[in-house]
């Protein structure tokens, strides 16, 4: 199973349209969530070279923030990342 991670805040609406995709595309992904732990901040910073949330993260691959998913799926790109196919 392909590790999705995906660092946000509750409060983000961005954030919120990023959970609901994942959600409708029955993906398995862990909710950073920086507004409850601090901390991860720097950790997303790090990864992503961004400061805004959310950033998405399918394998080891930086996807970038929701408009950046959602153009994925316009493109019909996700499905196959979320099946761990083309992450090279």
């Amino acid at each position: 199973m392909i590790k999705i991670e995906m660092y946000g805040t509750a409060a983000c609406p961005y954030c919120v349209r990023a959970r609901r995709l994942l959600d409708k595309k029955g993906a398995d992904y862990t909710d950073i969530r920086i507004d409850k732990d601090p901390s991860r901040e720097a950790e997303m910073i790090q990864r992503s070279g961004r400061f805004t949330v959310p950033q998405i993260f399918i394998g080891e691959r930086h996807i970038g923030g929701y408009d950046d998913m959602a153009e994925l799926d316009m493109d019909e790109a996700l499905d196959p990342l979320l099946r761990g196919e083309d992450l090279a």
